[in-house]
């Protein structure tokens, strides 16, 4: 045993070396942070070979009014090429001109090779002239981009209309379209050794609590990987409790949705590259909450708050509750049902648990294949497919009319869910209670119930209790839990994230 051991300590070691030394070689890092030269060849070497002769690195060299050698140095693709023709080059060849550079409120310099070389990669035009050490960094980005438009996965009756898109700086400016305080901090960061993906972290000073941004920023600091591709990333390695499926940090398309939850003293996001937004802290309440729910009167919203809360238990113990009742406590049926449910039964040869578990099981494959499929022709096939499998299988004697009933009101109950990332975790911990029921009956999804609400109890995200308001209890919260009391009722802000300003509404305010 202490051989196995000393081997494994060594093969530890051996690929912690291997990290260490491959750690360097992956990322800017690798690239010298020296100073350019006063020569621009020198530059337009040290450049090329940084970029490693790249086919898409773009050299214009010219002359400027004063017969200086000078070139711009941009990404083919990643930049408007009428900017620089029409503005930069005209603009220091033009000799009626008289100042030596383009005016513009963008233009930076930078002294560093590696500045420079971030900046080319990020679709920055940066202008060189002989005898300057020091490079011109100009915003010329102007790479295709897919214009804002209606969100895809939390689309409302109610509301905006708008959605985020991939690009970082139009995000950004939906949400200073919408809130226009000056205490809204944004905070830049770059993360991912090889992508080198901008970020923004937003919340409002004097609402939200320091400790918390603090902590999110640090978080995200300790991050050191070779890319962020999509805000996933972001959420899974600044969430408390990794293991747990629930989602700890919530993710939305929504610009109104984002600012709403700022206002409330929380954290939001925005990735580069990305149209889905991250908001920290997340508690249990927000997964089955919805904008709408806040732009409708307050008795339209309970209602609807409430038929979310019914959909997503239906979508969780439909299925286990009819395995327990027909397996082991069929005397709590009426008697009609029973002979009804024996009669549908009569000649399908599995058990019940296995019945649910086929149905299940060849539910998820559909909806997994219509939303890989094209989209015209996806939610077509998911249909007829439900449609000729279930039919195909009461007929063949396989599974129990009963039985699919069960399965399209679970199946419909799970999209009522206005978080696709909380409708999975539901659809996921649907088979482990099935399985619960099919061995101990109404036993084991009690059992299973209590298990789930001490996981809950016991999370927490960025310090707050995950099931908060309700535990620990906070009457003055519960006002915006199951129901959403009047928005004169909703003076302040939720106190459980610890805001400043706890006041959203005075006291002669009130209509």
């Amino acid at each position: 045993m202490s051989q196995f051991w000393k081997a494994w300590q060594k093969r530890k070691d051996t690929l912690q070396e291997k990290a260490l030394h491959h750690h360097t070689d992956r990322s800017m890092e690798n690239i010298s942070d020296i100073e350019l030269s006063l020569v621009i060849d020198e530059n337009i070497m040290m450049i090329e070979k940084g970029l490693g002769d790249c086919d898409d690195l773009v050299i214009r060299r010219f002359r400027d009014k004063r017969d200086t050698d000078c070139a711009i140095v941009f990404l083919d693709g990643m930049v408007d090429r009428n900017i620089i023709s029409e503005f930069i080059i005209t603009y220091m060849t033009n000799p009626q001109i008289p100042v030596d550079l383009p005016a513009s409120n963008e233009l930076e310099s930078t002294d560093g090779l590696r500045q420079v070389i971030r900046n080319v990669l990020s679709g920055t035009a940066v202008l060189m002239r002989n005898g300057e050490s020091k490079a011109y960094l100009n915003n010329t980005r102007g790479w295709d981009r897919r214009s804002v438009d209606e969100p895809q996965t939390e689309s409302v009756v109610r509301g905006p209309r708008d959605g985020f898109c991939e690009t970082l700086c139009v995000n950004s400016a939906l949400i200073r379209f919408r809130l226009k305080d000056p205490n809204l901090r944004v905070r830049h960061m770059v993360i991912g050794q090889r992508t080198q993906t901008d970020i923004y972290v937003m919340y409002i000073e004097g609402i939200a609590h320091p400790p918390m941004v603090q902590e999110v920023l640090a978080r995200m600091e300790k991050i050191n990987v070779d890319s962020i591709l999509e805000s996933g990333y972001i959420e899974q390695l600044i969430q408390d409790r990794r293991w747990s499926p629930f989602p700890q940090i919530q993710n939305t398309e929504r610009p109104d949705k984002v600012v709403a939850n700022l206002l409330e003293g929380k954290v939001g996001i925005l990735v580069d590259g990305t149209p889905f937004a991250l908001i920290a802290p997340a508690v249990f309440s927000q997964f089955y909450q919805s904008p709408e729910d806040y732009y409708e009167r307050f008795y339209i919203a309970t209602l609807l708050r409430f038929i979310r809360i019914i959909s997503i238990s239906i979508a969780l113990l439909l299925p286990s509750l009819y395995i327990a009742f027909s397996a082991f406590h069929p005397e709590m049926i009426p008697s009609r049902l029973v002979i009804a449910m024996a009669a549908g039964r009569s000649t399908v040869p599995f058990p019940s648990l296995v019945e649910a578990l086929f149905m299940e099981l060849a539910i998820e494959i559909l909806r997994e294949a219509s939303v890989r499929l094209p989209g015209p022709i996806g939610p077509t096939i998911g249909i007829v497919g439900a449609l000729v499998v279930g039919e195909a299988a009461v007929s063949a004697g396989l599974v129990s009319p009963v039985m699919v009933i069960i399965v399209a009101v679970t199946t419909i109950g799970s999209f009522a869910s206005p978080s696709y990332s909380a409708a999975i975790a539901i659809r996921m911990l649907r088979f482990p209670v099935m399985l619960l029921a099919g061995m101990f009956g109404l036993y084991g999804i009690m059992l299973f119930l209590i298990v789930i609400l001490i996981h809950l109890s016991s999370l927490k995200s960025f310090g707050v209790p995950y099931m908060s308001p309700l535990s620990p209890l906070n009457l003055r919260g519960m006002k915006d839990l199951f129901i959403r009391a009047p928005h004169h009722l909703l003076r302040t802000r939720p106190t459980m994230f610890h805001v400043h300003d706890e006041i959203r509404m005075r006291e002669d305010e009130k209509p």
